[in-house]
């Protein structure tokens, strides 16, 4: 066949989401960009890591997110729990009965952002080494640690610098004090795998990486096709997608 034709057979193919039985799912939720060109919001079963629904779109909007979860629950789905990273936290405020988990991940990412990978100050070097505990640790132990940090830290994150020029102050160590907000922030969402886990009789996630590595795989193929439009771009990331889709999941 020539270029045109297989060209003109792709773009004839159509895509459908696949029917989904009601089933007990641990939800992932997470968006990835292309550029500026498009992203695409995916709905994830992280135990049997199975996509269930997915949304492109041209920001990362917490409507959509909103808006896929009610598609979910339409569908007779039990959303035991659902991991997400920090903008979606505040899906706890649309949906009062499902347990929000804040990504692990995401969060040592935010710690990192602020920090950077090796900082400089002791304080901000005690924060990044505390931060790192979060996988291995309880919820009484960190709360507990994180305290102590903060009182022994308390006045230091206190400091101010003032500009000559104009005579007004900024927080001297803002990226610290920004780190530290982020923990005590989110600290509500960040052991609620432990919490179900002991319900249970199977283990609750506490990160999303089975959508990282999705959305490694997806750049991957974006990347090996470079040359593509836009829409045939599209039809790609839905049959990469819904090859990752099944009616057994968790």
């Amino acid at each position: 066949m020539s270029i045109p034709t297989l060209k003109k057979r792709f773009d004839t193919i159509k895509f459908n989401y696949p029917v989904l039985k009601p089933k007990p799912v641990i939800l992932g939720v997470d968006t990835i960009f292309y550029g500026h060109q498009f992203g695409v919001t995916v709905f994830r079963g992280l135990v049997s890591k199975k996509n269930l629904l997915w949304y492109f779109s041209e920001t990362e909007n917490l409507d959509l997110v909103v808006t896929g979860i009610n598609h979910l629950l339409g569908q007779k789905l039990t959303i035991l729990m659902i991991v997400c990273d920090g903008k979606n936290l505040r899906l706890s405020s649309y949906f009062p009965t499902i347990p929000i988990q804040m990504c692990h991940f995401h969060q040592l990412a935010i710690i990192k952002r602020y920090l950077t990978t090796n900082p400089k100050l002791l304080a901000s070097q005690q924060l990044k080494q505390l931060a790192e505990l979060l996988p291995k640790t309880t919820e009484a132990k960190f709360t507990f640690l994180l305290d102590a940090w903060y009182f022994r830290w308390a006045n230091f994150l206190k400091e101010r610098t003032i500009t000559p020029d104009t005579n007004h102050w900024f927080y001297t160590h803002k990226k610290t004090r920004s780190a530290y907000r982020s923990l005590r922030t989110n600290l509500p969402y960040l052991f609620t795998y432990q919490k179900l886990g002991k319900q249970c009789r199977f283990k609750f996630p506490n990160t999303n990486n089975s959508l990282e590595s999705t959305f490694a795989h997806l750049k991957d193929k974006i990347r090996l096709h470079r040359g593509l439009k836009t829409k045939r771009k599209l039809k790609l990331i839905n049959q990469i997608l819904a090859g990752k889709t099944s009616q057994n999941f968790h």
